[in-house]
């Protein structure tokens, strides 16, 4: 290694400090939370994404039109369509957002995403910045927030995945110091963590849930980790009803699938690499990644999506039009409690119980066998429509109760 090497990698590293430096001196300055009773219109961007994005995201879309029809009506709720997230024109303008689509993503309230392509190093593509890195990071989404329900196993989780920072957050910035090592970088700080763990503390304590579980790897990452973990200590000292607990997320991989001990679990708190890591764990075991929604929320911006990718393999087979919409449509029910609309977001939740779990007379299964996302939205509709939707839901959850004591 040659002094002019080191000499490099020590001026980008230093770019890098200062723009994080900066970042902090944003969040010490943050805005307060955005009130949508006081807002009319409640503008709604409805992103489509790539790949299954748009098949999927229009019929999530319809879901949503539906249940606001009254306030679009009167004009408490206006829609707007946003095509520009294809890996297509990201790659033409070499950016992960292109600008005119970051504006357009700005001039809305709440934004619904389909899935984008995140390109790698050998893909055909240019290995731009994911797509979803970029939106949370321009728009301070700091909080990715994602519910798993599993009534007949009594687990009831809420995670709280912090968005902005850990490795996600420059990991587009590492540097290739030598031919032989590569640097990347992790970044915890007081001000982000404090505002993800006293997020989860506040969802605890308004949700009667009596116990928060930290996820770190504190005993080895000892500066960034142990950043994380000594906030949340000392945040859970302001909420005495309230238990903390810390675990290490290798060990808890293992307890979400221990019957013993998974349905202990209510809220968990942790940095976004593990985040990333449990959530999608989680939503296997709830029944597979389609089964799943995600909001990132913000104090002034919140986006809502699937968790699952854009599946290029399925639109180049033919198949786009088997995709199953159900996360996209779980990521509008959150939408809708979001903006104010909770018994609205409690009914689509209960559809998509109503037709996944209990009733199952169409089932998606990607391919022709299984039904359309078209047809499977229909007959979503026709459940939410159901005046006795709520009772035949409550029925069929008492039932799981009973079998999961």
């Amino acid at each position: 290694m040659t002094n002019n090497e080191i000499n490099n990698a020590r001026e980008k590293f230093g770019l890098l400090l200062e723009k994080q430096l900066e970042r902090i001196e944003m969040m010490k300055k943050q805005q307060e939370w955005i009130d949508f009773s006081k807002l009319k219109p409640i503008i709604i961007g409805v992103c489509f994404g790539d790949g299954i994005g748009e098949q999927i995201s229009k019929h999530a879309e319809h879901i949503l039109k539906e249940m606001l029809k009254d306030e679009v009506a009167n004009g408490c709720v206006t829609f707007r369509d946003i095509a520009g997230l294809t890996i297509e024109n990201r790659v033409k303008h070499n950016k992960a957002i292109p600008a005119d689509v970051l504006q357009e993503l700005k001039s809305c309230h709440v934004i619904l995403k389909g899935p984008t392509t995140t390109p790698q190093a050998g893909d055909s593509w240019p290995n731009i910045e994911s797509a979803n890195v970029a939106m949370r990071r321009e728009l301070d989404l700091f909080a990715n927030v994602r519910p798993v329900k599993m009534p007949e196993k009594g687990i009831d989780w809420c995670f709280f995945r912090e968005n902005t920072e850990d490795i996600y957050v420059l990991g587009s910035k590492g540097i290739d110091v030598t031919q032989d090592l590569s640097v990347d970088f992790k970044v915890i700080t007081e001000q982000g963590s404090e505002r993800i763990i006293r997020m989860a503390f506040e969802y605890a304590k308004k949700n009667n849930y009596k116990r928060v579980t930290v996820v770190t790897k504190a005993n080895v990452v000892k500066t960034t980790d142990g950043r994380f973990s000594r906030v949340a200590k000392r945040i859970a000292e302001e909420y005495k009803g309230i238990s903390c607990d810390e675990w290490y997320i290798d060990i808890m991989t293992a307890k979400l699938i221990d019957p013993a001990r998974a349905k202990e679990f209510q809220v968990m708190v942790m940095p976004n690499l593990y985040g990333d890591i449990l959530t999608d764990e989680a939503a296997q075991i709830q029944g597979g990644v389609g089964t799943a929604g995600s909001a990132n929320i913000g104090k002034r911006w919140a986006m809502f999506e699937a968790i699952h990718g854009s599946a290029p393999r399925m639109v180049k087979e033919g198949r786009a039009k088997y995709a199953d919409p159900c996360s996209m449509i779980k990521a509008s029910a959150m939408l809708l409690r979001h903006i104010g609309y909770p018994e609205r977001g409690e009914k689509v939740e209960m559809a998509l119980d109503m037709c996944g779990q209990f009733e199952k007379k169409l089932i998606i299964t990607g391919r022709e066998k299984g039904a359309t996302g078209e047809a499977y939205t229909e007959y979503l509709l026709k459940w939410i429509h159901d005046p006795k939707l709520k009772q035949k839901w409550g029925s069929e959850i008492k039932h799981l109760q009973k079998k999961a004591k």
